[in-house]
């Protein structure tokens, strides 16, 4: 995709929140999602502490060794942003310069969603859901491309397989 074509993409998408006050709504409901994630981790891993040593270390491990995989691939890739490269204005606010791809925000929570998918099932999909909708969140606001976003989900659910399998 161009850079033309791109921004008209984006123009689509965000034309229907253009007004301060969409724009406040986006931006509060990433940092909702953001920190109900930050605490929906650490409340499953405390939970698995007490009930079940065995699961607890699975879904400590597993993240935490993905997420710092990702983190090595995406500092080599090292993409930039849409508002780095093309003709936008992003609608939340970062000034991160590169990594880009794939999205850390959005593996961070499809991992997270799938470690609930493991113990506690409904949770895990209601989790799964509100990890897509904050990928949609991050493409609208202007901070990753859709590309980002799926890199990022699918290397997530590749993290959590592994919870399931090993």
């Amino acid at each position: 995709m161009n850079t033309k074509s791109y921004r008209d993409f984006y123009q689509k998408i965000t034309s229907p929140i253009q007004s301060e006050r969409s724009r406040k709504k986006l931006n509060s409901a990433n940092e909702i999602l953001t920190y109900l994630f930050y605490i929906a981790y650490p409340a499953l891993l405390i939970d698995r502490l007490v009930i079940d040593r065995t699961m607890f270390w699975k879904i400590l491990l597993i993240p935490a060794v993905s997420f710092i995989i990702l983190t090595i691939v995406r500092s080599a890739i090292n993409a930039p942003r849409p508002y780095e490269k093309e003709e936008i204005v992003p609608l939340i606010k970062k000034d991160t310069k590169g990594k880009s791809m794939p999205s850390r925000h959005v593996f961070s929570a499809v991992v997270i969603a799938m470690s609930y998918l493991a113990v506690f099932p409904v949770f895990g999909i209601l989790l799964l859901g509100l990890a897509c909708l904050s990928g949609i969140i991050r493409i609208i606001g202007g901070v990753h491309y859709p590309k980002d976003v799926i890199a990022g989900c699918l290397c997530g659910i590749a993290g959590g397989l592994c919870i399931f399998l090993l």
